[in-house]
């Protein structure tokens, strides 16, 4: 083979090794590299698996967590524990090129542990509707479906700016939103969930709070007196744990019937079904001003 030859040869295969190398940074900013697609993925969250189905990597995905059950194929994955009772033996036996994490509900330990052994792991933590988007795309090229990935995304993002045109510049409605009532906790504006009800023209009315998922008391969220309460389980909650709040008949979203308990799982997890959750809210809060036009 002449020089030449051999030297294109050899460039096209630098270059093709190049293309297959993926290097990029997860959600905390955590750089993760990986040699090629992966083909073995383990989720450890149900928002995770939802966007790599979603992304079009869903063939991709070996194991999973408990209420991971979304889309129905989903169902039929093995399962590595719940996503906070993690089995890390289990998911080190199935020989994953990815494990796909939750930052804020995973134990920070067994992240700790699945990288002290070597384990790509990318840690997945939206914080704002358009990092849903984003989480596609980069879910997507982890696994080698970036068409797939980048169609999705421009289409959350259609459907996201259509929802923000109609009704986040509407009259604000003061929302409490209820994560958990034993204790009473809620959320801040850095989580996800109040960049929907902002989207809806909703105002947290703990929004400022520092933490992320801050506890309140109830006499804080009668001081704040919201017209509407949200509440939002996931699989296997509480259903009667927005049920405190007729004990106060003078609370305004109590007053005027505002005590709403959204759908399991669409509004608590990051990934694309979060539209449709948010669809729900925004007309929820619609019903709020009509109440609130009529009670003046």
């Amino acid at each position: 083979m002449k020089p030449r030859v051999l030297l294109a040869l050899v460039m096209v295969l630098v270059a093709a090794n190049a293309r297959a190398q993926i290097a990029l940074n997860d959600d905390t900013g955590k750089e993760l590299r990986l040699a090629r697609p992966a083909q073995r993925i383990v989720t450890l969250a149900p928002h995770a698996t939802e966007l790599l189905f979603a992304a079009g990597a869903g063939a991709r995905i070996i194991a999973t967590v408990e209420f991971s059950d979304y889309p129905p194929e989903a169902k039929r994955l093995p399962r590595v524990g719940g996503y906070e009772t993690l089995d890390v033996e289990r998911i080190v036996a199935l020989r994953p090129d990815l494990v796909v994490a939750w930052g804020s509900g995973n134990p920070q330990s067994v992240i700790d542990q699945l990288r002290a052994l070597g384990i790509p792991l990318f840690v997945s933590e939206p914080r704002s509707l358009d990092d849903v988007a984003t989480s596609l795309q980069t879910l997507g090229r982890l696994a080698g479906a970036e068409s797939a990935a980048n169609l999705a995304a421009a289409e959350f993002r259609r459907l996201a700016a259509q929802i923000r045109a109609r009704y986040s510049t509407r009259s604000p409605v003061k929302v409490f939103y209820q994560v958990w009532d034993q204790p009473l906790m809620t959320v801040n504006d850095a989580h996800l969930i109040s960049k929907v009800l902002q989207l809806c023209g909703g105002r947290n009315v703990f929004g400022s709070l520092s933490t992320l998922a801050p506890t309140v008391d109830v006499e804080a969220v009668l001081a704040a007196d919201p017209e509407i309460v949200i509440g939002s389980e996931e699989a296997g909650a509480r259903s009667d744990a927005l049920d405190i709040w007729q004990r106060w008949p003078r609370l305004t979203a109590t007053r005027r019937g505002n005590i709403f308990q959204m759908p399991p799982d669409i509004l608590v997890r990051h990934a694309p079904r979060i539209l449709d959750a948010a669809q729900i809210v925004c007309e929820r809060l619609e019903a709020v001003r009509a109440a609130r036009a009529t009670a003046r």
